[in-house]
């Protein structure tokens, strides 16, 4: 964060300065135990903590200043909302910050593994802020910003919503010169309404641009390439077909990745990349336009794609056990999501000569369609011919598969009898566990992981 003292925050929020006008050096935090010297605190009162009871605990790790709603120790500054102060405070940062580039991300999917890669890629060349875990929200994104400095170059947002409007405040805060729409699908349509009302909300990011912005644009569906008409200025797609300014061509998969030929203004180049499954090729596309409008050479596109590695959490992360593969994508789920997991699930275990088992629990926020949804992504684990389809408190999914099936359905009302199905795992198959984030499931892979490991450790002193 760039460095002001706490009579310029409290002019900026519009609160009252309690205490020392002392000066604010590093960014802000929420959690206390992230408080550094020279650190300020945002006193956020939320449903189950209220951040006021840690304003000790955040001092104690050198926080200099608070924001609060109410009195308390040391430096502080009384507002009536800290959120919106937050979002204020982060305004002025931006626009005080006259070198940095901002690029907004948003889409129904691969928002953060995008970030991710993206964040390599910039950051090889250059100072890079981008939000650990998912800052995409009121919150999150503002303190993303309050990361940055003189010496940042670049700042990679995520924006999330879960109302209409959403993505147009965080833009107002962030001012992206770059907006980037991945895919507009149906994730939180439940929330919505429509898929239609999705796409309006996630053009909220290229409606924000100025004109001399710029506007990437995914080809995935039908809703994402007509955001051109919200933007005067420049607008560059990407995807497979042969029209798209930034394009994958000569796409193959070894061993769950995704191995092609990137195509740009500059030339073509091959990429392999290290991140599993077939859908990542969309995600690196879009990191390709953004280095690619920012002056990255293909070289330099192509090199960092095929060095970057995903560190998110529970999101397609590969363990490689004694003779088992287990996919642990727990993160979140939608029909997209889910059916990309399966298809990458197939394709592992086609490699590796053995089953494959598909442990399912429930998407959540579908809305009406969610029946209809559960039981297409069964279907389609019928048809992409998946062993075992081990459906865990979700028994919909395997409401139209047809009795004839090669698919094994297996309904389990909770984890553990999951678990017990878990046991007929064999050697050289391939597992995956999916589910919404509400689910926990990634408790089951952690549960299966186990058992696997003390069976293999059976095996041995029984050989």
């Amino acid at each position: 964060m760039i460095a002001m003292k706490a009579s310029e925050i409290a002019s900026v929020i519009q609160g009252t300065l309690h205490g020392d006008d002392v000066t604010v050096t590093e960014a802000a935090v929420i959690n206390s135990a992230e408080a550094t010297p020279g650190s300020l605190f945002l006193a956020i009162k939320g449903e189950k903590v209220d951040g006021h009871d840690y304003v000790a605990d955040a001092r104690s790790h050198g926080a200099v200043l608070t924001i609060s709603t109410k009195s308390v120790e040391g430096s502080h500054i009384v507002v009536s909302d800290v959120v919106v102060a937050l979002g204020k405070l982060a305004q002025h940062v931006r626009s005080n910050l006259l070198n940095l580039t901002v690029i907004g991300i948003t889409g129904s999917q691969g928002k953060t593994t995008t970030k991710e890669l993206l964040a390599t890629v910039l950051s090889s060349a250059a100072p890079t802020v981008a939000p650990h875990g998912n800052f995409n929200n009121e919150i999150g994104a503002p303190l993303s910003l309050l990361h940055c400095t003189e010496a940042t170059k670049y700042c990679i947002i995520e924006m999330g919503a879960r109302h209409k409007g959403d993505i147009a405040h965080l833009c107002s805060i962030a001012q992206p010169n770059i907006g980037l729409v991945l895919k507009v699908g149906t994730a939180h349509v439940g929330e919505f309404g429509s898929v239609k009302a999705i796409a309006e909300t996630k053009s909220e990011l290229v409606a924000s641009l100025h004109e001399e912005g710029i506007g990437i644009l995914g080809t995935y569906d039908e809703f994402t390439p007509k955001m051109a008409a919200l933007h005067k200025g420049k607008n560059i797609t990407f995807g497979e077909g042969p029209d798209c300014d930034i394009r994958a061509t000569d796409i193959e998969v070894r061993e769950g990745r995704a191995h092609f030929d990137l195509v740009t203004p500059e030339g073509r180049s091959a990429v392999g990349l290290r991140i599993v499954g077939l859908h990542q090729v969309a995600n690196a596309l879009a990191v390709a336009s953004v280095a690619t409008v920012l002056g990255f050479s293909l070289d330099q596109i192509a090199g960092g794609l095929s060095t970057a590695e995903s560190a998110a959490k529970w999101r397609m992360e590969i363990h490689e056990l004694p003779s088992l593969v287990l996919i642990n994508d727990a993160y979140n789920a939608s029909p997209e999501a889910m059916a990309a997991a399966l298809q990458t699930l197939v394709l592992f275990a086609q490699e590796r000569g053995g089953e494959s088992w598909a442990f399912v629990g429930k998407m959540n926020e579908l809305g009406e369609s969610s029946d209809a949804d559960h039981a297409g992504i069964g279907t389609l684990a019928s048809e992409l011919g998946i062993d075992h389809l081990v459906c865990v408190g979700a028994p919909i999914y395997g409401a139209k598969i047809a009795a004839d099936s090669a698919t094994s359905v297996h309904l389990c009302a909770d984890k553990a009898e999951a678990l017990t199905v878990a046991a007929n795992i064999n050697p050289g198959d391939v597992a995956l566990v999916k589910a919404s984030r509400s689910e926990k499931l990634e408790e089951l892979a952690e549960s299966i992981s186990a058992q696997w490991l003390e069976k293999m450790k059976e095996s041995e002193e029984n050989a």
